[in-house]
């Protein structure tokens, strides 16, 4: 994968180009020990989310709301949702919580998170707080397990405090750099750290 291009500053927002790339969907990540994902290559592929579809977890408009978005495919939709699709959410934070209050239920077969590395994003800096730009469409989504995730950064998303997810560890440890927080991979993500960042 080719180095990501410059930051630019201008009067505003932070606008960053970075190379679009394939990410691969190999390998099984677990959280914890807790959940994985199984069979990740036979796995349904990303769908774009709707604005308007409320979080199935916070109930939120997803489209309303800045930062990384989420969604888990399931053998059973039925076991955790009264509908027949991916269960979708507005933030990273609200796609493992509602995981982990799930988990003795039903596992994803696949979860994906708003892969920073895969798509160009703004950060938006003029208002009260630094907020990430929302990316809804099927090809911004990446498997967990293939993420580096910046947690506790000033950048904040939909429920403040984010997860920024980017399949480019190295764009990670950039991002993390000039805008503080810690890494994680996704088989070092806990209920813990989730609920830390959520409260």
């Amino acid at each position: 994968m080719e180095p990501p291009t410059s930051v630019a500053r201008i009067d505003g927002p932070v606008m960053r180009r970075t190379v679009l790339g394939g990410i691969a969907a190999a390998g099984l990540g677990s959280v914890a020990g807790c959940f994985s994902n199984q069979g990740t290559a036979n796995a349904p592929d990303p769908v774009s989310i709707d604005p308007e579809h409320a979080c199935d977890n916070c109930t939120m408009m997803v489209g309303r709301h800045p930062g990384p978005a989420g969604q888990s495919h399931y053998e059973d939709p039925t076991a955790v949702l009264d509908e027949d699709r991916p269960a979708q959410f507005c933030s990273t934070l609200c796609a493992y919580a509602f995981t982990f209050d799930h988990q003795s239920e039903n596992e994803p077969a696949v979860s994906y998170r708003t892969d920073y590395s895969a798509v160009e994003y703004e950060v938006n800096d003029s208002g009260q707080r630094p907020v990430i730009s929302r990316h809804l469409e099927a090809d911004a989504f990446a498997d967990v397990s293939d993420l580096t995730m910046v947690a506790g950064s000033e950048i904040e998303g939909a429920m403040g405090s984010s997860m920024i997810p980017f399949g480019d560890a190295d764009q990670a440890d950039e991002f993390q750099a000039e805008y503080g927080g810690d890494n994680y991979t996704h088989d070092e993500v806990t209920r813990e750290l989730v609920m830390s960042l959520m409260n």
